[in-house]
């Protein structure tokens, strides 16, 4: 029997609206895939991103191109190789890491080689909006002990001085999505330190990365869409002390490992991030987190809706995956 694929998009509501500085949504457009053999199902999620010129349908056709060569038993090792890393990549092979744990009765902790995952803290994300409003949700967010701000130029230091104002106890980071120069960096650093921010994600748009070599950085930056794959190491040493790992930009769990190894070999940091989605896209995430200085992995909490079932949340401590959704 040759395995079968089946390749949907999915849409599921947010909790309100989410803003950055590149716009706003009301709902999480997924590409959901099951890959089918021997009676075994595995599942993998991915979320397109237009930052990287990728779409719901376009995705969808890249997955659906490999059809054959699945039915013809392309290994999870041979997809590395026959796809480029992003979205459509991603939802295949987790899909084949949960297929394959699904069909040998072993987690995919176990299958790579890794530890038993435990609960993480994940960090909560606070929506772009006018201050007033982004200190009325950071107090309703007060609780957790890491808040995540979405900023977008002009305005920013209100922004978090309010958000500030609002949670008082939390710890800080900052998302700047492209939105600032090196003099923003530069002028807004000592006010970010005053107001006890630990991180800065994505200052610099990514084809100017080589201009945070040459600066001083005592708030630590973190590279996000500059960094995609290993392929990506070589031009951030030097320039940032972090880097984000998402899986559908490694293009899946396979590569997003190998980046967290390669990276604290490189003498960075890293924080495990995600994608507005489901608990389907975090679940695998979840295991390269286990390691990781910082974990993102907030999607579900932002949604009305989520899969089922679900990974469970308990304030900001978000448990590993039961084999009924993922691995």
């Amino acid at each position: 029997m040759s395995m079968r694929l089946s390749v949907t998009q999915d849409r599921f509501a947010l909790d309100g609206v989410f803003t950055i500085s590149r716009g706003s949504r009301t709902h999480a457009d997924v590409v959901s895939v099951t890959l089918s053999l021997d009676g075994h199902t595995g599942r993998g999620e991915c979320l397109p991103y237009a930052r990287y010129g990728e779409s719901l349908d376009g995705v969808q056709h890249e997955i659906e191109s490999m059809a054959q060569r699945l039915g013809d038993g392309m290994t999870r090792e041979e997809l590395q190789s026959a796809m480029p890393p992003g979205a459509a990549r991603n939802a295949l092979d987790c899909a084949l890491w949960d297929l394959q744990a699904k069909r040998s009765g072993s987690p995919v902790w176990a299958l790579a080689g890794l530890a038993e995952p435990h609960a993480l803290h994940t960090a909560y994300t606070l929506s772009l909006a006018e201050p007033h409003q982004m200190e009325l949700s950071a107090r309703k967010a007060a609780h957790r002990p890491l808040l995540k701000i979405k900023l977008g130029g002009d305005g920013d230091l209100e922004r978090l001085a309010a958000v500030r104002r609002g949670a008082p106890d939390s710890r800080l980071i900052v998302d700047a999505n492209e939105g600032w120069s090196v003099a923003d960096y530069q002028r807004l650093v000592p006010h970010l330190l005053e107001l006890d921010v630990a991180l800065v994600e994505q200052p610099l748009p990514a084809d100017d990365d080589r201009e945070l070599a040459g600066i001083e950085r005592p708030l630590p930056v973190c590279a996000d869409e500059s960094c995609h794959d290993r392929a990506s190491l070589e031009q951030l040493v030097g320039c940032y002390d972090m880097i984000n790992i998402k899986l559908d930009k490694t293009g899946g769990l396979t590569e997003a490992l190998a980046l967290a190894a390669a990276a604290q070999e490189c003498g960075l940091d890293v924080m495990v991030g995600c994608m507005l989605a489901t608990s389907l896209s975090m679940a695998p995430a979840i295991l390269v987190a286990q390691a990781a200085s910082v974990v993102d992995l907030d999607g579900p909490l932002l949604l009305a809706e989520d899969r089922t079932p679900a990974l469970q949340y308990r304030g900001s401590e978000v448990f590993p995956a039961e084999p009924a959704l993922w691995g």
